[in-house]
């Protein structure tokens, strides 16, 4: 479930990497809820005696982008300490024929390498790496996931649909409002789309990670922005093209089997929209009017339901050399950014929410927390703390 990225250096095809460490705090009782740093890394330097903790790794090969994330756990959350972003185009032709051709596996291979190096110099202790829906759909899959172990050394594990969907709800759910009744979140990828319902209406105060175990029901989209607009074309993208590429993804919205009671959930104006994908952070973006994309005003971002409508059409009405220069945009991702809104149109045609919230986070902050959480490294108490009062705070 890769959205893509609309980094500046994503961009051009180069890698992103070296970046500034990063001080991620979340809250311990939310059992640990991941907070990414995809682009941009700003914070405080390492406390003393923090170079020494173990580092985590997370991978996610998708559709259209290969991106790394390694961090360090602290006492409230992690700290990332590198990063690596590129995008790859793995899925290019794979919704036509069915296969991933050989210049986007060489592609592929070549970032995963990077990945590799990264890895070993940083001394990763744990990790997990992951491949999603190009290599779920394409009939050579299998061979590409044998080819990587063989030329980089990665041993990737192609996640199914409901694992994608679980991780992204464990990457973002510090996003979630603290006062909704429930969440449609959605991430719109290459070659899928995930869109989870979180119903919160009993969660008793639960929050960030441990919102996990509210997923009522979820489904995943055969639909992304590389095969949308291999399909329907992503250059030049008249009225009806939009049109077409909304009806196309609107089609497989009907099998969502708790969409009533969803409906009445929504009625209730205690539900908001929580999106994790290039797509809303590139209207985010535009929205917010940036000359240069920031990671630190565009994460969080909440966006009323006319301000997306805006950004929408302002994107559709945008020539494709416009969307070129747009430095949210750029030419990687001009020929897929309205493919993503016609995804999310329909979206918010089928179950209408007042808000959005951006999410600048996803997958790989979802590894990470799992990861950590499995390790207990939020678990032990500090000296001298008595198990009465242990017992009480696990309780909140």
């Amino acid at each position: 479930m890769a959205g893509t990225e609309p980094d500046s250096v994503a961009r051009s095809g180069k890698e992103k990497h070296r970046p500034r460490e990063t001080d991620i705090r979340l809250p311990v009782r939310a059992a640990e809820d991941g907070n990414p740093q995809k682009r941009g890394y700003h914070g405080r330097r390492p406390r003393h005696g923090q170079h020494n903790a173990p580092l985590y790794a997370a991978l996610d090969l998708g559709t259209n982008n290969c991106r790394l994330l390694i961090a360090r756990p602290e006492e409230r959350g992690f700290r990332v300490v590198d990063a690596y972003s590129r995008i790859v185009r793995l899925g290019e032709g794979v919704g036509s024929n069915k296969l991933l051709s050989s210049a986007a596996m060489d592609r592929a291979i070549d970032a995963l390498a990077n990945c590799h190096r990264k890895l070993a110099d940083r001394g990763v202790m744990r990790s997990r790496l992951i491949a999603t829906e190009a290599c779920r759909a394409a009939e050579n899959g299998a061979d590409f996931i044998e080819r990587v172990k063989a030329e980089t050394g990665l041993a990737l594990e192609v996640v199914n649909r409901e694992t994608e969907a679980r991780l992204a709800v464990a990457g973002c759910a510090s996003l979630v409002d603290h006062e909704a009744d429930g969440v449609i979140l959605f991430d719109i990828g290459g070659g899928s789309s995930e869109i989870v319902w979180l119903d919160l209406r009993n969660r008793s105060g639960a929050r960030g990670y441990a919102l996990t175990r509210f997923i009522r029901s979820w489904i995943s989209l055969p639909v992304g922005v590389v095969n949308l607009a291999e399909r329907h074309g992503g250059v030049h993208v008249t009225p009806d093209i939009f049109e077409a590429m909304v009806e196309d993804a609107a089609e497989h919205l009907a099998s969502f089997s708790l969409a009533d009671n969803l409906a009445e959930a929504i009625s209730s104006g205690r539900v908001h929209m929580l999106g994790t994908s290039g797509t809303v952070t590139t209207l985010a973006g535009v929205h917010l009017g940036l000359r240069r994309y920031d990671r630190r005003r565009v994460d969080g971002t909440w966006l009323d339901d006319i301000d997306v409508s805006k950004m929408i059409d302002q994107l559709r009405d945008m020539p494709y050399e416009a969307r070129v220069e747009n430095p949210c945009i750029g030419a990687d991702r001009a020929d897929l950014v309205l493919a993503g809104c016609a995804i999310l149109e329909a979206i918010r045609r089928r179950w209408t929410c007042s808000r959005l919230r951006v999410a600048d986070r996803g997958l790989r902050e979802g590894i990470l927390t799992e990861l950590m959480a499995a390790d207990g490294v939020w678990a032990h108490r500090k000296p001298g703390r008595r198990p009465e009062r242990r017992r009480q705070r696990n309780r909140t």
